[in-house]
């Protein structure tokens, strides 16, 4: 039964059990040279509607500088609509969906990058093996976007039957594509310089749907609306388009379907015109046996018609290119509405189990199934730069349509979902995402370290995680265990009700299991989340400062926890080790501020603020009367640099927020404080050879940097309190707060893994918790508790 719910009740457009739509999965599993755009790839996880372009148009269908603006306008005719463009091309031997603004210009100046070539379906492997830039025509567009699981496609002018074909067997790739690909191409009909009959006719033979989007049957010829033949077929709404799609998808056909759309009306009066031009410029090319040369005869012919027309051919190019992206960018619209609806999903791929021999017998925790090498190349993996160790989890979300829903019926109509998640999960994928987009040296640099259960749950878990390009050696599967779930009660702005934990698995993980990979990896930074016991969490930090490692403990929320109690559960850990050393025991925390207080609180019950080693460390902080008068001043700034209302922040004060930091940096080197919508507070002890090698040591107060700096005169430590505004977010723009902590979490370890002394600086600390602010500011925007567009951050680390 739970595997047929897989299938069924909680299969969700947004992040599925069994996933979207495409073989871009498989083909990433057998390491396909393809990089998906971040906002392409966050569009497919979240059904929001894409359109694949082509970038034949670019490369070799019009000259520079217009080729570029072209692409850029044609761009904004599909966000006019609400729908991502996805500019398809190959950049020096990799597939690109989606195309980074430096790219569509790489693609565009013919000058610079003359070597450019035109891919058609015979073309691709050869140029991705030799390392080539090339632009896609309909052929090759059509692969890809239905690779990608875009379903609509806008171009120019489709492919055909060449004059003179019947003999010469010139026929394009593109029509046979459109047998293959469940695509819609929406394009100006044919190009004009073909054979319109015999592709028309040979389309009928293919089996290929012909619509005409227009006010009558005409099928259109390019630059004009009329080529003096007919379509079987004829709509004229985007609506009536996304149905056909989405009847192919009902029925399981595999072709595609063509979209005839007719220049706009301004420019058919010139129509003829330009169709004289294409005549005399069929004509020439026969005369001159161009037209035996292949592929290289559309460019010829479109760059000729151009010269005949003194320029005219290309506004109208651009006008009908332009026109049918906005015509695709709404038909994207409407079937992405109708793939919301629907309670299936485009070819699911079958949940694979985690290898081993069920008969065999099991430990607790059957390590050897997980694998320490890479699937594919059977290669060891290296060493992991930062391990996490914590709760890998399914969240099932629910979301009432209104929030009245909730209080008068006990079963409210909604939406739910189903993704991966769990704190260390979440964490250490947005610690991936943005280190492996870094560089390749950081693509296996993060480690999950976590236990999962031999269900439906645990399968999902690794093979969700090995599809995001994770590693997965560290999930250990345990025998009998039912893996962490989460299910979470939203409301309907976004923010979290109410949920329900199961987190048992986690809770009792052994910590010397975990202590295995500490000593194989040897890792720059490990993180610890809140669900580990007190007894696992004291194996972890005992390894870790026997082997030099700087610990992190890592806490859930944002802004508004589910469990508080949680963030106490290092301080055990503190304790057992507090004698046996002169610095604090951990690198780094994360509390919020009810996290904060409550170790604070903790701390106390614990007598560990009556413990020597705390008075000393206190009292070589040197804080005197002027770091109070400092922070006093700090405390009547405005919390927001732009957003008055949210008021001062004299909650640093009033509420004791930074006598709390202070008194836990004897056990805390340093900590990040979430502090919501009032932004983020750093509180940091340098001391010994870090605080005289430190640029601190030169700084002083700034409070239009919102910065108070403190130098111990006796012992040379020195203290820095900083605060950092919230960044902006729209209201309108929230979708949910579940991943924003974790996110903003995942991107500040990248910083530091990426760059250790990250906070040993004003500027390279303002950097980092500039990069974590903006992660957390990119999940608060996405259904999924970490965003895809993690990615777009890795530029902010570089030096």
């Amino acid at each position: 039964m739970l595997q047929a719910s897989f299938r069924g009740t909680f299969t969700n457009r947004r992040l599925v059990l069994l996933r979207k739509a495409s073989s871009l999965s498989a083909a990433r599993e057998r390491r396909a040279p393809i990089d998906v755009h971040p906002e392409v790839e966050d569009a497919l996880a979240t059904g929001k509607p894409v359109v694949a372009l082509e970038s034949t148009i670019i490369t070799h269908g019009m000259p520079y500088p217009t080729s570029l603006e072209m692409a850029q306008s044609v761009e904004r005719k599909v966000r006019s609509t609400g729908s991502i463009p996805a500019t398809i091309a190959v950049i020096g031997g990799r597939i690109k969906i989606g195309l980074h603004p430096a790219e569509l210009e790489r693609l565009a100046d013919q000058r610079s990058n003359a070597n450019a070539v035109k891919l058609s379906r015979r073309d691709i492997a050869a140029a991705i093996a030799l390392k080539k830039d090339g632009g896609t025509t309909c052929c090759s567009t059509l692969i890809f976007a239905a690779l990608a699981g875009i379903k609509v496609f806008a171009t120019g002018g489709l492919g055909g039957v060449h004059r003179g074909g019947e003999n010469t067997m010139d026929v394009s790739a593109d029509l046979h594509e459109l047998t293959r690909c469940p695509v819609g191409l929406v394009s100006a009909g044919v190009k004009s310089i073909l054979d319109i009959r015999r592709t028309l006719e040979y389309l009928e033979t293919l089996g290929v749907p012909v619509i005409s989007y227009a006010e009558t049957h005409d099928f259109p010829a390019f630059y004009t609306g009329r080529s003096g033949l007919e379509s079987p077929w004829r709509i004229n709404d985007p609506k009536t388009a996304a149905h056909i799609l989405h009847t192919h998808w009902q029925l399981g056909m595999s072709n595609g379907a063509l979209f005839a759309v007719p220049i706009p009306a301004e420019y058919e009066a010139i129509g003829s015109v330009l169709q004289e031009a294409v005549e005399q410029a069929v004509h020439e090319s026969e005369e001159q046996h161009i037209s035996k040369l292949g592929k290289a005869v559309t460019p010829w012919l479109l760059n000729r018609v151009g010269e005949l027309t003194q320029g005219k051919s290309l506004a109208s190019n651009i006008a009908l290119v332009e026109n049918t992206a906005l015509v695709g960018g709404q038909i994207a619209v409407e079937y992405a509405k109708l793939a919301e609806d629907r309670h299936d999903q485009d070819q699911c791929y079958p949940v694979i189990g985690i290898r081993g021999k069920p008969d065999e017998p099991h430990s607790a925790y059957d390590v050897a199934s997980s694998g320490t090498t890479d699937d594919l190349k059977g290669q060891p993996l290296p060493n992991a730069s930062l391990v996490v160790v914590g709760c890998a989890a399914v969240d099932i979300t629910s979301q009432p349509l209104t929030d009245s829903d909730l209080v008068h019926q006990s079963t409210s109509p909604g939406k739910v979902s189903m993704s991966l998640g769990g704190v260390g999960r979440n964490i250490a994928e947005a610690a991936h995402r943005v280190l492996s987009s870094y560089s390749k040296e950081f693509s296996a640099a993060t480690l999950l370290v976590s236990p999962v259960g031999d269900d439906s749950f645990g399968r999902l878990l690794s093979e969700e995680t090995r599809m995001l390009g994770m590693r997965t050696d560290g999930l250990i599967p345990v025998h009998g265990g039912r893996s962490s779930v989460c299910s979470l009660l939203l409301e309907k702005s976004g923010g979290l009700r109410a949920g329900v934990a199961d987190m048992d698995l986690v809770q009792n993980m052994d910590g010397h299991m975990a202590r295995e990979f500490i000593l194989a990896h040897k890792p720059k930074l490990l993180a610890v989340d809140g669900n580990l016991s007190p007894d696992a969490l004291k194996v972890v930090v005992s390894e870790c400062l026997r082997n030099g490692i700087d610990a992190a403990n890592i806490t859930s929320k944002f802004s508004e926890p589910t469990s508080v109690v949680k963030s106490a559960s290092i301080l055990p850990a503190i304790a057992s080790n507090l004698d046996q050393l002169a610095w604090s025991p951990i690198a780094f925390a994360s509390p919020n501020l009810l996290e904060l207080a409550h170790l604070y609180q903790q701390a106390q019950l614990l007598n560990l603020t009556s413990h020597d080693r705390w008075w000393r460390v206190l009292d070589g902080l040197g804080l005197g009367s002027k770091f109070r008068t400092d922070l006093d001043l700090l405390s009547r700034r405005e919390a927001s640099n732009h957003d008055t209302p949210r008021g001062n922040m004299a909650f640093l004060v009033e509420k004791g927020i930074a006598q709390m930091a202070i008194n836990l940096l004897p056990f805390f080197r340093h900590l990040v404080i979430k502090c919501g919508d009032l932004g983020v507070i750093v509180v940091m002890h340098f001391t010994g050879d870090d605080a005289a090698e430190s640029p601190w040591s030169t700084e002083s107060t700034n409070h239009h940097r919102r910065c108070v700096v403190s130098h111990s005169p006796t012992s040379g430590d020195i203290v820095v309190l900083q605060h950092f505004p919230a960044i902006q977010l729209p209201s309108d723009a929230l979708v949910n707060t579940t991943g924003a902590g974790d996110s903003l979490v995942g991107a500040l370890l990248a910083a530091l893994v990426q760059s250790p002394k990250a906070f040993h600086s004003t500027i390279s600390l303002q950097r980092t918790i500039d990069i974590a602010q903006h992660a957390a500011l990119l999940s608060l925007q996405s259904p999924l508790a970490v965003s895809p567009l993690l990615p777009s951050l890795h530029g902010q680390l570089s030096h």
